[in-house]
């Protein structure tokens, strides 16, 4: 099967892209002029060259595809560089199902995010929500993920809370740490979008994606310092009254690594039943503990 695939250059598209290929399909990766260095110079691979947020270079870039798997997702905004939550999940999202009614690629598999609702408390939720009522409301036969935090060899939260380990004596932790989350592998994560593109029965449903294992927060600092061979992991933790203000007056600033919409989302946690995807595409989810013991081992704490 010939796949048009978005995002594909991000963490989870690399897997995705990886996946399509040993499944025996065609991906085909949307990429903007100058991205394509990041993918893999691979035999099956072909490169379609677009922008999500520019209907016009979409014409024709999915006319001999027969599904579409939309991974196309930002965690924070640059609004002075156009880049908003609104612009690239509602908009880019309204735009490629257009173009896919247009030329005919009926099956659109989609990357939403656990946690996602209609009245949510952040804009990075009310977009994504938006564009899953795109989809909804489009004439595709559509399947919608909704993951939680996915970890793997390249993801951004789980590598920056090892580094925090490696190199603070103390590790700061942002309220309480008792919020839950349940880490799910991207290798999973991947799996289950190449199988929804040969399940009929997955059409029209939304699957909330999670690891077989929660973790309080702190928690989830004790497991990446015991795959770092830590025998423990010193926390210093700060009260959300303190932390709020702060992250608000420096969010701005393009190297602090966190905003208010990010706290928001981090301390209501992210956990879900996951039981539905794990038994319509036959995944057992990898132990969380077992996976970054494996992906630090060797190296150095």
């Amino acid at each position: 099967m010939k796949v048009f695939v978005t995002g594909g250059t991000g963490f989870v598209g690399r897997e995705v892209i990886r996946q399509l290929l040993a499944a025996g399909h065609e991906p085909a990766c949307l990429v903007r002029p100058g991205s394509e260095h990041k993918l893999p110079e691979v035999q099956g691979l072909t490169i379609r060259f677009g922008d999500v947020t520019k209907p016009a270079s979409l014409d024709g870039a999915l006319l001999d595809c027969q599904a579409v798997i939309h991974l196309v997702g930002i965690i924070r905004e640059f609004a002075d560089r156009g880049i908003t939550f609104d612009r690239l999940h509602r908009q880019g999202t309204a735009n490629i199902v257009a173009a896919a009614e247009s030329q005919q690629v009926g099956r659109f598999v989609h990357m939403s995010s656990n946690g996602v609702k209609e009245n949510a408390a952040t804009e990075y939720y009310r977009s994504k929500w938006q564009a899953e009522q795109v989809l909804r409301g489009s004439g595709l036969s559509w399947t919608i993920f909704r993951p939680s935090v996915i970890f793997g060899a390249e993801d951004d939260f789980c590598n920056r809370l090892a580094e925090m380990i490696r190199r603070l004596p103390v590790v700061p932790v942002l309220g309480n740490g008792r919020y839950r989350i349940a880490p799910v592998a991207v290798e999973d994560v991947a799996a289950g979008f190449v199988a929804a593109l040969q399940e009929p029965a997955s059409i029209g449903r939304v699957y909330p994606v999670c690891g077989r294992d929660s973790f309080t927060f702190n928690e989830l600092l004790d497991q990446i310092g015991r795959a770092l061979g830590r025998s423990r992991v010193s926390k210093a933790h700060h009260p959300l009254f303190l932390v709020k203000p702060l992250v608000a007056s420096l969010q701005f600033l393009p190297s602090f690594p966190l905003t208010s919409e990010q706290l928001t989302m981090l301390v209501a946690g992210n956990v879900c039943d996951p039981h539905p995807w794990m038994e319509d595409f036959g995944i057992e989810p990898r132990s969380f503990a077992e996976a970054i013991t494996r992906q630090f081992q060797g190296t150095p704490s």
